[in-house]
């Protein structure tokens, strides 16, 4: 089973990156990235797969992952409506001065703790669940300051599992990984612009076609479909923050509409505005 590097840059003015992604569950993406992730997802079951860590979850899940740990996104597979709510961010994402403070020693302890992944359950899940849900809704100040009470409640909480598994640390699959990794960034900073395969192939120090066969074998997607999935996925995003089927097809790097509404059904099953109309019955 191939493990993908996932490329991460934080949101605009803010140190971490927030990540929703309803709907999303149609795709197998068994990654590792050197940040730490905190998940929590809402759901009637699913998966928890986290390095060696298999398991099952009712009704909801979360889970703090460390740096370089591989794991499976919690909706895969799952067939009703998914809320998730996922928040990555570097270690020592606010400086080591800052994790150095007195006040800090618990979620310091804590991450030390999700180096192996931890998993929370009882009224801490539910508490820090609620908590994260309104984080889009706040400033960049204030999903700080919740963010933060976040990993104290979670520090300070006994309702936790240790999940015991390891991160990824042989220097040959990390190495093998550096090149996709360039390409996954170049496509999240560039996917609303035209994007030509054969600068990509230069960015990777490939021919062309070494290139398109390089990634067909690496991801199992050609070029052109991995793009077109990454650029949908963006658009039901932008659908569900009400933008227009206009809007959200150029905005996610579609040059026509016709293409579009054609792409979407091919990777989603639907048009754009039955999927929009489905997530907001």
């Amino acid at each position: 089973m191939k493990v993908k590097l996932e490329a991460i840059q934080p949101d605009a003015d803010s140190s971490f990156k927030i990540l929703l992604t309803p709907n999303l569950n149609d795709l197998f993406y068994w990654h590792f990235h050197p940040e730490y992730e905190i998940v929590y997802v809402e759901a009637g079951s699913g998966i928890r797969h986290i390095g060696d860590h298999i398991s099952r979850y009712e009704e909801s899940d979360l889970a703090l992952i460390g740096p370089n740990i591989p794991h499976l996104n919690f909706d895969y597979g799952v067939k009703t409506t998914v809320e998730t709510v996922v928040v990555q961010m570097k270690e020592h994402f606010l400086g080591e001065a800052f994790f150095a403070l007195p006040e800090i020693a618990a979620i310091n302890d804590l991450f030390e703790r999700a180096r192996t992944g931890l998993a929370f359950y009882g009224e801490t899940k539910k508490l820090a669940g609620e908590l994260l849900k309104t984080l889009t809704n706040l400033s960049h100040f204030d999903q700080l300051i919740a963010l933060l009470k976040v990993f104290q409640l979670l520090a300070e909480s006994k309702e936790f599992i240790s999940l015991d598994t390891r991160p990824i640390a042989k220097a040959s699959v990390l190495k093998e990984q550096k090149r996709l990794h360039r390409i996954y960034h170049y496509i999240e900073s560039h996917y609303q612009d035209p994007i030509d395969v054969n600068e990509v192939a230069k960015l990777s120090n490939l021919t062309t076609a070494a290139f398109c066969r390089y990634f067909k074998k690496s991801t199992h997607l050609t070029f052109t479909d991995f793009l077109n999935q990454y650029r949908i996925n963006q658009a039901k995003k932008l659908l569900l923050q009400e933008k227009s089927i206009t809007e959200a097809c150029y905005e996610s790097g579609f040059e026509h509409l016709s293409y579009f509404n054609k792409t979407f059904r091919k990777y989603t099953g639907m048009n754009p505005s039955a999927f929009r109309k489905m997530q907001t019955a």
